[in-house]
């Protein structure tokens, strides 16, 4: 009470130093306030429990997680014991709970959080050379990548991970537990790639060691996994099995989140075998239990399957209730497979009730988030790592067997001098076969490196070089020289500086805006020049300093011109605004006053001939590969801008640069 009766007074002071002063002192009152109130959120338990752990210091996982399990899934003690763990320097713990802490964002959708945390605990776990926490990161950061769609780089974290750990000699019970996580994340990426049986394959290897180390819950996620891919194959009896099964672990270890995935998917079988109402006596409960865990990606696959299912008892109305908020969900945590399930279902809904056209509408929409997911770029790549993958494995293990039986030689010829210098020289040459052969490999792998950093780099439509060399065509048939000198020299520049940034990983801030000014001024002569383009860079920008992958920023430009502007009548605006967020990031905004997304898109299902652009998608998987290097992870927002009487007045993109 005294504090607050001082900060009463201090606000009726009148000058203009009383005034700072008093708002000094508030800040400073509630950042006080901030802190000392988290601290006393914690219970006085649970902060001895943490002190007598950073004094004991142990190193595994299965020694920390034995004093801190019930508590790891809460963020506030998490964060609790991580900030008492830095500051006590007690890396092995902060690796633990800031991947707990990643873990649990990554539970509720939140992937760029969940990224940023595992990131920083793989960072830690570098730093206290463990190998445990750094294989554990990996897989945690390959997960996420998964979960959000990025499969390219999910299978190079796992596949780091399981490399990784299959080095180490004698591995300790979280070593083989980060290999189960490993096989079974690879077998996931099989499953997204429809190749079913090579799934099922690296799940039943992750269940055998799971069996080995009594690990409950990993046989219980490895009996959902099979049975997702068995339901898949239509084999919808031995899936259901495998879901029992895997149900019966999770009652038994009492994990609910397991509990409401084993359910939500032994209904769907049911929903499929034409059992309505026992799906819903399963769903109903399903809900409540989903909606406590947090999940939004299995909160909403269970709205939807609640839809399914009384849309199957011609109950509409609450049918369409539930896919819509299942959908709405979905689009809400950027669910793209359930959102594709979702508009599937609505069109066999609208179906039912004669609404042909939202029927139609729906399906479109079905098959377009479809295509999304299973991109063919996507689906190549990771299919070409995989064949790799194997490849190398099947290498290894004729490796291991070779260097086995020359050494079953050597011990039974150990007393033949003649034989043991044969085979130390065999041994030498093949050591230097094998650092030519990786040598030979590294430089193939680096040619294939720089052809795709070439390709993702020349991003410049062949139709626009075309029609900017006929623009100015036409100026020198209408003998106007002097235009057709100026355009023909700014030509000139933009392709001597796509082709000089194609060679380079990254080029400043200050020659991207060249390049893209350059771009502008060509596009613009096929628009009679009434795009108003500007540039404006805060003064705390030094362009000079920040880096960014080459080319990055013109897919956003030619996206905005030709899907906002090109439709629009009147005048034609594109801002380009740099700003520094924060220490960590630069932001930069692309903003139109365009016709709007929505509208573009009316247009383009209008136009006879489809193009799809890829432009977009290539360019957010440059930036994640980009931010590797960074602690932070890039950020892309596309947000729809509205005038004063709610109508589409143009988009802005918004992209968070990482800067550290």
């Amino acid at each position: 009470m005294p504090a607050i009766i001082f900060i009463k007074s201090l606000f009726q002071k009148k000058t203009i130093v009383d005034i700072f002063i008093k708002r000094t002192f508030v800040l400073l009152f509630l950042g006080l306030f901030s802190a000392q109130s988290f601290s006393q959120s914690v219970p006085d338990s649970f902060k001895k429990t943490t002190d007598s752990l950073i004094d004991a210091a142990p190193a595994t996982y299965k020694n920390i997680d034995a004093s801190l399990r019930k508590h790891r899934r809460d963020t506030l003690y998490m964060q609790y014991f991580s900030k008492e763990a830095e500051k006590e320097g007690y890396w092995n713990g902060l690796a633990y709970s800031l991947n707990q802490i990643g873990t649990k964002y990554r539970n509720i959708s939140q992937h760029s959080k969940a990224i940023a945390s595992h990131q920083k605990a793989l960072e830690i776990s570098r730093k206290a050379k463990s190998k445990e926490f750094e294989i554990f990161s990996l897989n945690m950061m390959g997960v996420v990548y998964r979960r959000s769609g990025a499969v390219k780089i999910a299978l190079d974290y796992n596949q780091e991970a399981l490399g990784l750990a299959e080095t180490i000699e004698n591995p300790s019970n979280g070593i083989k537990r980060s290999i189960n996580v490993s096989l079974n994340s690879i077998g996931n990426i099989y499953q997204e790639l429809k190749q079913y049986d090579l799934a099922i394959d690296q799940f039943t290897k992750s269940m055998l060691l799971e069996e080995e180390l009594g690990n409950k819950l990993g046989l219980a996620i490895n009996h959902q996994n099979i049975g997702e891919c068995l339901e898949d194959q239509g084999k919808l009896d031995e899936a259901l099995e495998s879901y029992k099964t895997a149900l019966a672990y999770d009652v038994e270890i009492g994990s609910e989140i397991g509990k409401v995935i084993c359910n939500n998917s032994i209904a769907q079988v049911y929903i499929k075998q034409n059992k309505p109402q026992d799906a819903l006596h399963l769903l109903e409960p399903a809900l409540i239990a989903s909606n406590k865990t947090g999940d939004k990606h299995i909160t909403s696959s269970v709205l939807i399957n609640m839809g399914w299912a009384l849309m199957q008892l011609n109950q509409y109305s609450i049918a369409k209730e539930n896919l819509t908020k299942g959908l709405d969900m979905s689009k809400r945590y950027d669910l793209p497979r359930n959102i594709s399930i979702a508009y599937g279902i609505l069109s066999q809904l609208a179906n039912k009730q004669g609404e042909f056209k939202n029927a139609l509408s729906h399906y479109q929409q079905a098959e377009f988030f479809n295509e999304k997911i299973t991109n063919d770029v996507n689906l190549r790549y990771v299919n070409d790592m995989i064949i790799k993958y194997e490849s190398e494995k099947k290498n290894t293990q004729i490796e291991e067997l070779a260097k086995e039986n020359e050494n079953v030689r050597l011990r039974l010829r150990r007393n033949n001098t003649t034989l043991l210098i044969s085979g130390l020289a065999l041994l030498l040459l093949a050591g230097i076969l094998y650092i030519l052969y990786r040598q030979y490999q590294l430089n193939n792998e680096k040619k294939v490196l720089t052809l795709e950093q070439s390709m993702l780099r020349s991003q410049m439509n062949p139709h626009f070089l075309f029609n900017s060399l006929n623009s100015i065509k036409l100026y020198i048939i209408n003998n106007e020289k002097k235009n057709a000198v100026h355009y023909l020299n700014k030509f000139s520049k933009l392709v001597r500086k796509i082709l000089e940034a194609s060679s380079m990983k990254e080029i400043s801030l200050a020659e991207e805006l060249e390049t893209v000014e350059l771009y502008m001024n060509i596009e613009n002569i096929r628009f009679s020049n009434e795009i108003d383009f500007k540039i404006t860079i805060e003064d705390d920008i030094n362009p000079h300093n920040i880096k960014i992958p080459s080319l990055i920023l013109q897919p956003f430009l030619e996206n905005a011109i030709w899907h906002g502007l090109s439709s629009k009548e009147g005048q034609k605006k594109i801002t380009l605004h740099i700003s520094k967020e924060n220490q960590w990031f630069t932001k930069i905004c692309i903003t139109d006053n365009g016709v709007g997304r929505e509208m573009a898109e009316k247009i383009k299902e209008n136009k006879i001939l489809k193009r799809k652009s890829v432009g977009i998608d290539i360019t957010k998987e440059r930036l994640a590969n980009f931010s590797k290097d960074y602690q932070n992870s890039f950020d892309v927002k596309m947000v729809d801008l509205y005038d004063d009487e709610n109508k589409p007045s143009g988009t802005m993109v918004i992209l968070d640069i990482p800067t550290i």
